[in-house]
């Protein structure tokens, strides 16, 4: 859209906010304020679990600080499955040392011999997959829950942390003593942020994925003081745990561990009901490493979860699927990794009408009619600055209208064209370099800085990994300044003075 704004205005832009300072919103909209009690159920105290506890999902530092001497006592994995099921497959489990000597090996998916194209590697059954139909006996209830109390990711954290008080007699011990080994770490042996220190997330300083992790341990802490809400509605659980009160039962850093443990290797399954669309899957994520120019995903065919390689494997090659377009941010705070070769990334700029000036109302009616909102969310893909600067700037020059008889005009145009003038131009281009500039300075260092460590072996995996993602983010901050820049010197006088403009929109 192509819209005019006069010569009569003064650009002001409020202090840029760099994104560590921003306060935390709550994640989870469909989580209540307060959590729901009930005094007359039946209650047993329990000794609050310490990190280390039995009781817990993931097992605590302390008890993976050497590997377990008794898991050789136990079938694996593979084993228990196809004891309850499983049917002979494709591919075998292998392992590689973890980046910390001090932790469990990491255990990863290969193929047991060479695959083409369109092979199924594996057919997981449903009786060894878990979904909220099982966990909550309900598929009423299942959807009730996650529509307006808890996402479906703290009921399965539940559910397993339930079981695994079982201890051995849990059909699901040998899966859940799985994800106690892997920790929530992905295949490059890291934790999701929401697992790291004060002091480690400050490796993410300057970009906006900080806050998203604040953002996100937020919703977490809300769900768990729903979790009560859960117990008490869910039939199989209460029946099964009649006095195990979830609060009572399990710390907040318990579930906390828990709930990256699950989100790390949730499947979502397509063309399912809603109480089976979120499944842990046993041979699935984070057994299988993931890949974004991947294509293979799991699928629910027939009774069974399976996967379709899309590629060629030769015997003892890694398996890999796809996470879907997600950012690098997303796919640092799901699964604790980064692909620089990801053709999802991509970061959000977001610019707002000043609701100050006159013509505000004129002017969201405008953005209205060539598709924008009165704040409007840009998404600047990888490899597309360009294109997302061309995006914004008819959003931007419309804050730019003083007159009032250009802003008819602007109104009364079938399509998103109006003249500017070159010191308006000029106006809006400062302004978006300026904005460019802000968030690049944000960060505490420059690019050639970032590849210096990259290029340090020995440095820690959670700050090669937080790196990683600030030198991509600034990449794409810097592509866009300089698609910036080549406009502004494309003006007929790339000198000219810009025009004031006192109700420029905003951004941030």
């Amino acid at each position: 859209m192509e819209l005019a704004y006069s010569p009569m205005s003064k650009c002001i832009l409020s202090p840029f906010p760099c994104f560590t300072h921003r306060p935390p919103l709550a994640l989870f909209s469909r989580v209540s304020n307060s959590p729901v009690r009930y005094a007359n159920a039946p209650r047993r105290l329990w000794k609050m679990c310490s990190a280390s506890s039995s009781d817990t999902l993931v097992e605590g530092r302390k008890s993976l600080e050497v590997a377990n001497k008794k898991e050789d006592e136990y079938e694996d994995l593979k084993s228990w499955m196809h004891e309850n099921g499983l049917p002979p497959c494709k591919v075998v489990i292998k392992d590689r040392p973890s980046h910390n000597a001090k932790h469990l090996p990491i255990h990863y998916v290969t193929a047991s011999q060479d695959l083409q194209a369109g092979d199924i590697a594996f057919s997981v059954p449903d009786s060894l997959v878990v979904t909220l139909e099982r966990v909550l006996g309900n598929e009423t209830i299942a959807e009730l829950l996650t529509t307006n109390k808890l996402s479906e990711l703290a009921c399965l954290a539940l559910y397993l942390m339930y079981e695994k008080k079982q201890g051995k007699k849990s059909l699901w011990y040998p899966y859940i003593r799985e994800l106690d080994r892997q920790r929530g770490r992905g295949q490059l042996a890291v934790e999701s942020p929401l697992l790291w220190s004060d002091a480690e997330l400050d490796y993410l300083t300057g970009s906006p994925t900080k806050a998203e992790v604040l953002e996100r341990a937020e919703g977490i802490k809300r769900e768990y003081n729903e979790l009560d809400t859960v117990w008490f509605m869910a039939g199989s659980l209460f029946q099964q745990y009649p006095y195990d009160i979830p609060t009572e039962a399990f710390p907040f850093e318990i579930f906390k561990q828990a709930f990256v443990a699950v989100q790390s290797c949730v499947v979502h399954l397509q063309k399912v009901s809603l109480a089976r669309r979120f499944a842990l899957v046993p041979l699935g994520p984070p057994l299988l490493s993931y890949c974004s120019n991947c294509k293979a995903m799991l699928g629910a065919v027939n009774g069974a979860v399976q996967l379709v390689v899309d590629r060629s494997y030769r015997a003892g090659d890694p398996i890999v699927v796809w996470c879907g377009p997600q950012p690098n941010s997303k796919l640092l705070i799901n699964y604790g990794f980064v692909d620089e070769e990801n053709s999802y990334d991509r970061l959000v700029v977001e610019a707002a009408l000043n609701t100050e000036d006159p013509q505000y109302q004129d002017k969201r009616l405008a953005a209205q009619r060539n598709g924008k909102l009165s704040v409007q969310t840009f998404q600047v893909c990888v490899g597309k600055e360009r294109e997302a600067v061309l995006e914004m700037l008819p959003y931007l020059r419309l804050g730019y209208v003083s007159d009032p008889s250009e802003m008819q005009t602007v109104l009364s145009s079938q399509g998103p064209i109006c003249p500017m003038s070159p010191c308006m131009e000029r106006a809006v281009l400062d302004q978006l370099s300026d904005y460019f500039k802000a968030r690049l300075a944000c960060y505490p260092t420059t690019l050639s800085e970032d590849e210096a460590l990259l290029a340090d072996a020995d440095l820690d995996p959670k700050k090669r990994v937080a790196t990683q993602l600030v030198k991509l983010e600034k990449k794409i901050l810097n592509a866009c300044l300089e698609t910036t820049v080549n406009f502004i010197n494309q003006l007929p006088d790339h000198s000219i003075s810009p025009c004031p403009a006192p109700f420029a929109p905003t951004l941030k």
